[in-house]
């Protein structure tokens, strides 16, 4: 078995966004040493406030690493670091282990898995579901896809930002599953926003009402976590409604190569393009709610 990657090993973390930056800091504070890259050399700083260095370019970052860990937003975005003749599986070391964190196409991972492994090098894909408060705390749920021998090895970067860290399958089968994690998430937060609605057209005592539902059958993470700011209308970012609509077009299209028909799914597909398609995508994915009031002429 391939020698795991323990603190003290050189990681490199391309993307330091939302989730990446927080991801790369509980990496350092567990004693890898972190270099950070992210496109809009900006966003570096928490990272080297707690012991990590901020990297000018993708090539100086990944440059000793015996890791290197992605978080982009997109399917593009990763093939545009590590596909091509002069991206990462193609210029890294032979034995160097690669763990996407983005949430993208199955099947860009598994292609690039294939490269990977055609060069030697381990490439897990690796997506989160958590959000920033799950990045934050280094309680992240971590579905992922590859060859069992490349997850053991990629188990000491797990435990430094996750908690619920579940091999699932062979190359693209984090992605896949991460696609249901986002049809089911969706879901959840759109029959919230339909259930604040209409108890606020009700005169029903808020706070109470999500007291009680939280206790019950109807009782959820999304609930607990979102329903007092869905129903204060705080929609800051936090995981944009932009990005979910991405995922939930890439749900889409897995399900339609597969012949399953997702009802609910293209509902909640359609009612989160809309949020994005009047100008909200940059808000928190729980802006849904925005479209329950739009279609209840409740948003006056």
């Amino acid at each position: 078995m391939s020698t795991p990657i323990a603190p003290g090993s050189r990681i490199a973390v391309i993307g330091l966004g939302i989730m990446g930056s927080p991801m790369a800091v509980n990496l350092a504070a567990a004693g890898f040493a972190v270099s950070g890259y992210s496109r809009s050399g900006t966003k570096g700083g928490p990272l080297v406030a707690a012991g990590g260095t901020a990297a000018g370019s993708v090539t100086e970052a990944v440059a000793g690493a015996d890791a290197v860990l992605t978080m982009l937003p997109d399917s593009p975005d990763v093939e545009s670091v590590l596909g091509g003749d002069d991206g990462l599986v193609a210029t890294l070391p032979t034995g160097t282990l690669i763990v996407d964190c983005s949430t993208i196409r199955p099947d860009v991972s598994s292609r690039l898995a294939s490269e990977a492994a055609a060069r030697g090098i381990e490439l897990l894909d690796a997506p989160v579901s958590g959000g920033e408060g799950g990045a934050i705390d280094g309680t992240l749920s971590i579905m992922v896809g590859g060859s069992a021998a490349a997850f053991e090895r990629a188990r000491p970067i797990f435990d430094a930002v996750g908690q619920t860290i579940v091999h699932v399958g062979q190359p693209g089968s984090g992605q896949t599953v991460k696609a249901a994690n986002q049809l089911i998430v969706a879901g959840t937060i759109e029959l919230v926003a339909e259930a604040i609605v209409f108890l606020e057209a009700q005169d029903v005592e808020l706070d109470a009402a999500l007291e009680v539902l939280g206790g019950g059958l109807a009782g959820s993470t999304v609930l607990a976590r979102k329903g007092a700011a869905m129903v204060a209308r705080d929609f800051k970012p936090g995981f944009r409604a932009a990005l979910h609509d991405k995922d939930l077009r890439i749900l889409e299209s897995a399900a339609s190569t597969s012949d399953v028909v997702l009802p609910l799914g293209a509902v909640v597909t359609q009612l989160m393009a809309a949020v994005k398609a009047r100008g909200d995508g940059d808000l928190y994915h729980s802006a849904l709610l925005t479209i329950v009031e739009a279609l209840s002429g409740r948003d006056g």
